[in-house]
């Protein structure tokens, strides 16, 4: 017994050692991951911080099997298992300790819409057209909430704790980045390779700009951060390029556009422009592109920039809807979702289900070269009309909620917040957020962990700040007595 308490470590590495070669040499080749699942159960009973950390660097790294054609299952590894892990984790936690989450957290409006929006797509498994995909599109909502939200609220409670999983999920994207300018320069950095040469981590081009548009603002705003060294800064201003150059390189129009809108909302924060003044002028461009719709639809139409290498020409390929077949086969996706809406308007066609229903609701006007009888294309490309289409008008409203509550919250409580470290990172979070909101009316990718995870977190510091400075706070207090 003695020897067994002080030798316990090599003994069992000898019994796994001979356990798993007689299951190999039966080609039983699962229990070689033991060892990697019991590292996982360890770190999530002991070191659930590290193992966050840990999924926010390897998120951008992780590789789809559906993408390698592993029998279609479509899990990312090695993100997914353990957020799963994470998930079951934080609601066997829930039911021991009813109260192991701030009440102020629970009944942030937020919150409640978050919780609003997993309600409602619970209740749209029912009536969907396929239960089961539904069914599993709600679960991945759920692992990405539950971690990447509640389970972080705990851990963003030091806010260094913010930058160290913002600064480990640009790690991972440095990588994915080198790799992918490595592998685009054998090709010239030409546009069509541009498509798919950061593959296998991402799917394609657009995942791609979406997300280091995602961390630009952060990247931008590290080069001053207060607190930083000289070599942090330094660091900083690399990271910076990398994301750029990227972000160039990646042909992502609808990237390129969203870091505009970032700049303008930038713009109307720091000059404090209310929120009133946003309303009025929001209502009186839609209000002019109403009465001129028809010219300018016409007028877009004359456009027959397609996109190519030279970068002038791709972007004014943006608003090319006449011949371009990328802008053509959105238009064909919008339309047909559309038309699944006025079929099903209340509850949808069931969450997830839009990429496998889609087809029969193409018109033949607007078909392009690119649309397929079948609609394996793929999902509806908008964050907005895909839970139109799949969950209803309810589906639609709550996700417009989440987007403009979290809008209004953040630029109000920029006002408030005093000059610091914290106001960087509500901005960098905030600007992350907008960036994706914009692209979110092109494409959609919360299904996928390359987006959800920094798309909850940046959420969720949002919210937490709006909790750590409310309203009625003096804003003229120092950041270090608040």
């Amino acid at each position: 017994m003695r020897l067994l308490k002080e030798h316990w470590v090599f003994m069992a590495s000898i019994a796994f050692v001979v356990l798993n070669a007689a299951f190999m040499a039966g080609q039983i080749y699962w229990f070689s991951v033991l060892p990697a699942v019991l590292l996982i159960v360890w770190a999530m009973l002991t070191a659930v911080d590290r193992l966050i950390y840990f999924i926010a660097f390897a998120t951008p790294l992780s590789i789809n099997l559906e993408e390698l054609d592993l029998g279609g299952i479509g899990v990312a590894l090695p993100t997914e298992p353990l957020l799963v892990g994470l998930m079951v984790l934080f609601f066997v936690k829930l039911a021991l300790e009813p109260n192991v989450l701030d009440r102020r957290l629970i009944r942030h409006p937020i919150t409640v819409i978050i919780l609003l929006q997993v309600g409602w797509m619970t209740l749209c498994i029912i009536p969907s057209s396929m239960p089961l995909v539904s069914l599993k599109y709600v679960l991945a909502r759920l692992w990405f909430v539950s971690s990447m939200y509640f389970i972080m609220s705990r851990l963003f409670q030091d806010t260094r704790n913010m930058q160290r999983f913002i600064w480990a999920y640009l790690s991972g994207l440095f990588i994915v980045i080198g790799y992918t300018l490595i592998h685009h320069s054998q090709f010239g950095f030409e546009h069509d390779p541009a498509h798919w040469v950061m593959t296998p981590f991402f799917k394609d081009h657009t995942s791609y700009g979406a997300i280091i548009a995602f961390f630009l603002p952060f990247s931008l705003g590290a080069l001053t951060m207060p607190g930083y060294s000289a070599t942090r800064r330094i660091l900083a201003f690399l990271m910076f390029l990398t994301l750029l150059t990227g972000l160039i390189f990646s042909y992502t129009r609808a990237a390129w556009l969203s870091l505009l809108g970032a700049i303008g909302v930038f713009l109307i924060v720091r000059l404090k422009v209310p929120v009133w003044a946003m309303a009025i002028g929001v209502a009186t461009l839609g209000g002019l592109y109403w009465a001129n719709h028809e010219q300018i639809t016409i007028a877009l139409e004359r456009n027959r920039e397609e996109s190519s290498d030279d970068l002038g020409e791709h972007v004014r390929s943006i608003s090319n809807i006449s011949s371009d077949a990328s802008n053509l086969e959105r238009i064909n996706r919008w339309n047909s979702a559309m038309r699944m809406f006025m079929e099903r308007p209340f509850f949808g066609w069931g969450p997830g289900t839009y990429m496998f229903q889609y087809a029969p609701f193409q018109a033949s006007e607007d078909r392009t070269i690119i649309s397929t009888n079948f609609g394996e294309g793929g999902n509806a490309h908008s964050e907005y009309l895909g839970p139109l289409s799949e969950q209803g008008l309810p589906g639609l409203g709550l996700m417009l909620a989440l987007v403009l509550v979290t809008l209004v919250k953040g630029m109000r409580l920029f006002a408030r917040m005093p000059s610091g470290v914290d106001r960087r990172l509500m901005m960098a979070a905030l600007l992350g957020l907008v960036t994706y909101y914009l692209h979110g009316a092109l494409n959609n990718f919360l299904d996928t962990d390359k987006a959800s995870v920094p798309f909850w977190a940046f959420t969720l510091i949002i919210v937490l700040f709006d909790l750590k400075y409310p309203v009625g706070l003096p804003s003229s207090l120092p950041e270090e007595g608040r």
